[in-house]
């Protein structure tokens, strides 16, 4: 082969096996990395090298098999059966090995070059287990055995020689003998597939896979054979196959401390306790969002301070130019006021999303997925639908795309309809700011009881859809919760990073654009620029609006502006209540004193602000979710449904919400 041919590597394995944090450490990818099941939907590639020698790692969702349910089962058995993957790299968890080696037997019956990475060393010297390396390879085909930590990236440099040193070899297809009957039906297969399909040249795994009544593999190569493929001896393989493996730990695992209890299974007696897993949850995440409000309200009085003092420059720099006062209004009341007064708002973001990658790296997010799955089922869900809702609390995006690993079209649909009541971080500006003006010391609590309000109002809808679609049972989450560690500062800093690059991305884009339209509609109308605000088209649209918000509480015009900006992305809001308002630096002291004086002129107190953050936790999502949801779904139909139907629910909920408040207090 060519020296200038580089190597093309699929790093497969079990979901939490650390699969890729070590794609990170090799290729440096700033990927995003989370500790549950079906994060990585799509492959990702990322080049190295390795002493002059070119490799390219492709990083595939993370399966317990190949057989093909899910999306991301079938992205990853299409990829590692392509002609162009030399090598495969199957990442294991070494403290789990009985269940990660199921995939392994699969991998090897293709008959490609596999190596098998075992991750997680650590945690198997630390439960008293010692694994025999050696005798470990020579059961498996004496393929390459690579202890590894991705964590501490210890191990990479022997990976990827393995990687360069073997990825020609020839592979055994034969590791695991299935009985008599069983392998002489392989046999007759693989001649019969040979004649009719003679560029195959996977025989024995089609052979096995058209013996298990695979689905895609019988759709793709159809063969008549009722003498052989009298029924499915998908069990039987199952079993011998995990026979084997039994044999393979039984020789190399030892040395089991049986009195060091893991530290894991400790702590899960409490976390995911049948009762006490979902309050534990709730204290936890409302912890969070105390240490969101308190270090993040003392670390934004730099923020302020700089805004301040970039409005004040700009105002006098601008003004020592002489430039007209229409450029100045733009540029200081339009663009500083509306994107500097969120970016104020960063270190509230920065503390929230410190705060989850923790939680995430930590392994604790999947007990979460774990502990909920109880309640998704009686509701009529899949388990796994509450990983992408969780999801949800960063960025709906991803969320939405992160339905692809549900199997069934039905349940991809329905969560992707209750996803977006997850309060993303888009959301958090307007819980801060109106909770910090009218709530005071219950800031924090009443911004938290929106995020409960938001995953109640998904259990009771996912609940009445449930019963609408009776023949359509939900299945249970069938996942292996991965050790409790103590989290990667590297992992953290990249995930953290990406949210507040993302944050900063659309500060710089959407509220910058947004923020100028803002300023466009409030100064002119039908006659040019106006003097009066009254006279803008802003107000003519809002005044348009205000009786038919009223009932909810917010019959401002200037509520009804923001609330239709706010669709291009739910924190301009904020920033369109600063320009609609002309407070320069909102979440300053004097800024929120300033708009709380101004909102109550019109009677506008705590029950309408309440109502007001209800509506913009439930109202239609972003344009960037809508458009995602639109690409998932593939229906504009659907989409349409979903815009519509919040947008009436969000209006119902704020209306219910000030009537009954008004009367309470």
């Amino acid at each position: 082969m060519s020296k200038e041919h580089v190597i093309q590597v699929a790093f497969v394995g079990n979901p939490n096996c650390g699969k890729t944090t070590l794609f990170n450490a090799l290729t440096g990818a700033n990927l995003k990395v989370a500790n549950w099941p079906g994060v990585t939907v799509e492959k990702k590639e990322g080049l190295t090298s390795y002493k002059g020698q070119k490799i390219n790692l492709v990083d595939l969702p993370g399966i317990y098999s190949l057989t093909s349910y899910s999306i991301e089962e079938k992205v990853s058995r299409r990829c590692v059966m392509e002609d162009d993957i030399d090598v495969i790299v199957n990442v294991v968890d070494a403290s789990s090995l009985e269940r990660n080696l199921y995939l392994t037997m699969q991998l090897l019956e293709l008959g490609k070059p596999v190596i098998l990475a075992m991750n997680m060393m650590d945690v198997v010297k630390e439960r008293g287990m010692e694994i025999d390396n050696h005798r470990l390879p020579e059961m498996l085909g004496h393929i390459p055995v690579v202890p590894v930590s991705a964590r501490k990236r210890t191990g990479l440099n022997v990976l990827l020689h393995a990687v360069k040193h073997h990825y020609e070899e020839e592979m055994p297809e034969t590791v695991v003998a299935y009985t008599e009957d069983i392998e002489e039906k392989i046999s007759v297969l693989k001649e019969r597939l040979k004649e009719k399909y003679p560029s195959l040249v996977y025989l024995r795994w089609t052979a096995v896979k058209l013996l298990e009544n695979d689905e895609e593999t019988i759709k793709e190569y159809n063969l008549d054979a009722p003498d052989i493929l009298d029924r499915s001896y998908e069990k039987e393989i199952i079993n011998q196959k995990y026979d084997y493996i039994e044999e393979i730990v039984e020789e190399v695992l030892f040395y089991k401390d049986s009195s060091k209890e893991g530290k894991t299974d400790k702590v899960d007696r409490l976390l995911t306790h049948q009762f006490w897993g979902v309050p534990v949850f709730l204290g936890i995440m409302a912890f969070v969002f105390f240490l969101t409000f308190t270090i993040g309200d003392a670390l934004k009085g730099v923020f302020e301070i700089g805004l301040d003092a970039l409005l004040n420059g700009s105002t006098a720099f601008l003004t020592s130019l002489h430039a007209s006062d229409w450029v100045i209004s733009l540029v200081v009341d339009g663009v500083i006021a509306g994107v500097g007064g969120i970016l104020t708002f960063l270190p509230n973001i920065f503390i929230l999303f410190l705060a989850l990658g923790i939680l995430e790296d930590s392994g604790y997010m999947a007990r979460v997925a774990y502990v909920m799955d109880g309640i998704m089922g009686r509701v009529g869900l899949s388990g796994k639908a509450f990983l992408p809702m969780v999801l949800g609390f960063g960025c709906t995006v991803p969320a939405v795309m992160a339905t692809r690993t549900l199997e069934k079209e039905a349940d991809r649909k329905r969560t992707i309809f209750l996803t977006p009541f997850m309060s993303c971080s888009a959301r958090l500006p307007i819980y801060v700011l109106f909770s910090s003006m009218f709530f005071e010391e219950y800031a924090a609590i009443a911004a938290f009881s929106l995020y409960v309000l938001g995953l109640v109002m998904a259990v009771i809808l996912a609940l009445i859809m449930g019963k609408v679609k009776k023949g359509d049972s939900a299945g249970s989450l069938l996942m292996e919760l991965p050790e409790y560690k103590m989290p990667n500062a590297r992992t953290i800093a990249i995930y953290v990073w990406e949210k507040v690059k993302d944050y900063l991305s659309k500060a710089g884009t959407t509220i910058f654009v947004a923020s100028i339209v803002i300023w466009f509609i409030l100064n002119f109308g039908i006659h040019g620029m106006v003097a009066d605000v009254q006279e803008s088209f802003g107000a003519v649209l809002g005044h348009w609006m205000e009786p038919l918000l009223a009932p909810a509480g917010l019959g401002l015009w200037q509520v009804g502006v923001a609330l239709i900006a706010g669709l291009s992305a739910k924190e301009v809001v904020v920033s369109s209540m600063a320009v609609l308002f002309g407070i320069s630096n909102i979440n300053s002291a004097a800024g929120m004193t300033t708009m709380t004086s101004a909102l109550g002129q019109y009677g506008f107190g705590a029950v309408n602000a309440y109502a007001l953050m209800v509506f913009c936790l439930l109202y239609t999502p972003c344009m960037a979710t809508v458009a995602t949801i639109k690409k998932e779904s593939n229906s504009w139909g659907f989409t349409l449904k979903i815009v519509l139907f919040q947008l009436v629910l969000a209006y119902g909920a704020a209306v219910l919400v000030f009537q009954a408040g008004s009367l309470l207090f």
